[in-house]
């Protein structure tokens, strides 16, 4: 009988009765990921039951859910909810790739739903210190998972309008309003006039902001004891490429990224990112580096 066809039967199951699948094809579980998921079941318990065969005397081996069942060990669990599944050996592999394949049945919320129910969350808390060690995650950790939540109504509008292209690009636009309010403001009337169909990128945004701080710390650095070299005349003519299109001068361009961008997206998901804004996930991964040496 095939996996597809076998009947599942739910129990409570003693865990150590539970062994792994040693041709499981999840070998490397991320120390850090294993933590989080298992500060999870210390809280709220074991939530996705984990998938099993029968096996001899009693016991049980793992077709999906080898990672919860680790973490469940480490939260110090007893028992844990299992669906038991017929499954032949040389299906079990099959089964185990499809359900990981881009992350399988499950898909992570959007990044704006996420970040309200983390909001909501960390409402019921006295602090955001509170709130994040909830979560066990560093008070830093916090502003960046609820940064989406707490987007402007314009802002919000053009991203539901489709004219920006992700809820990562648009917290980049909210950064780029708290340097420059006035710039913000004139970028996203132009943003809203764009043709429908056609939407700002998150480069555009980004070179934005890397202009912006190009000026802060030019108008922050002490002007020189010497007479500057005089500046090149302007033609007095108006560009006619919109601010958003232009490119900033080149001491103040976006460094360009040389980490793989497949890595960059694996990463983003182990961190339940999903825009891949490798900022973000620079940050949350110094978050994580740091707590970790603290345990």
């Amino acid at each position: 009988m095939s996996f597809k066809d076998s009947t599942a039967q739910f129990q409570i199951v003693d865990l150590a009765l539970i062994g792994p699948d040693a041709a499981h094809p999840r070998q490397n579980i991320e120390e850090t990921s294993l933590k989080s998921l298992a500060n999870s079941i210390e809280k709220m318990g074991l939530i996705h039951p984990i998938v099993v065969r029968p096996g001899e005397a009693g016991h049980y081996t793992v077709i999906a859910g080898e990672r919860r069942r680790q973490a469940a060990l480490l939260a110090g669990e007893s028992t844990v909810p299992v669906i038991v599944r017929a499954c032949a050996a040389d299906e079990t592999l099959e089964v185990q790739v499809f359900e990981n394949i881009g992350l399988g049945v499950r898909s992570a919320l959007d990044a704006r739903d996420m970040a309200n129910a983390i909001q909501s969350i960390a409402a019921r808390f006295a602090s955001s210190e509170e709130a994040a060690q909830h979560f066990a995650r560093p008070p830093t950790w916090l502003a960046q998972a609820t940064a989406a939540a707490n987007l402007s109504e314009k802002v919000s509008a053009l991203l539901d309008a489709g004219k920006i292209t992700s809820t990562g690009t648009a917290v980049q636009l909210e950064k780029l309003a708290r340097k420059n309010e006035a710039r913000a403001e004139s970028l996203i009337d132009r943003i809203e006039q764009l043709p429908e169909g056609e939407k700002v990128s998150k480069k555009t945004i980004d070179h934005a902001l890397a202009e912006e701080s190009g000026r802060r710390r030019k108008s922050e650095t002490p002007a020189p004891t010497e007479a500057a070299a005089p500046a090149s005349p302007s033609t007095g003519s108006t560009p006619s490429t919109p601010p958003w299109e232009e490119t900033p001068p080149a001491a103040a361009a976006a460094p360009r990224s040389k980490v793989n961008p497949g890595k960059v997206k694996l990463v983003a998901e182990i961190l339940g990112l999903s825009d891949g804004d490798e900022e973000e996930i620079l940050v949350r991964l110094i978050d994580e580096f740091l707590a970790m040496k603290r345990d």
